[in-house]
């Protein structure tokens, strides 16, 4: 299992349900990893989506506690539990896509996170916890310096030395 998201120099991933910024290299990167596997979002994350609706190309799976909730064609699951029995069925890739609180629970359970580093701190409410701090994880990969407009940022790719079976 894998973690994908973009973070600031503070870890922050989003503000008011939406991405710090939209970087067309970044959701290029995100694309191409994420399409013809299977990714793992919390309900705001949907939400987030445009119209709602989940990506296309790729299985949509969405934790969330409402009992009735509309996934728009999303596979919804409730629990932990649930999210573990679905999961069995797949034999594609599965990135964990967001938010905070999907990020924190499947953290231990994630072999590798690619980590679009923003150099900018941003005004944020929501964060991914820092890989930097978090025992077992090592930065493995930085890519080369990519720049949008004047924003400065990196790809990079960190490893769960004690990643846990799911």
């Amino acid at each position: 299992m894998h973690i994908i998201v973009a973070a600031d120099k503070n870890w922050a991933i989003g503000r008011n349900n939406e991405l710090l910024v939209r970087i067309s290299n970044d959701m290029k990167n995100f694309r191409r990893l994420t399409e013809g596997n299977v990714v793992v979002m919390g309900r705001k994350t949907l939400e987030s989506f445009p119209r709602g609706k989940p990506l296309p190309n790729r299985v949509n799976i969405v934790l969330t506690r409402q009992q009735n909730y509309d996934g728009k064609g999303a596979v919804v699951v409730h629990s932990e539990e649930e999210l573990r029995e679905e999961l069995k069925k797949y034999t594609e890739e599965i990135f964990i896509i967001g938010g905070e609180s999907i990020y924190r629970m499947m953290l231990p359970y994630c072999e590798d996170a690619y980590v679009t580093r923003l150099d900018y701190g941003y005004e944020a409410d929501t964060w991914m916890p820092d890989l930097d701090k978090e025992e077992g994880w090592e930065l493995a990969e930085t890519g080369e310096e990519q720049t949008y407009f004047d924003l400065i940022y990196y790809f990079t790719v960190y490893k769960n030395t004690a990643c846990k079976e799911f």
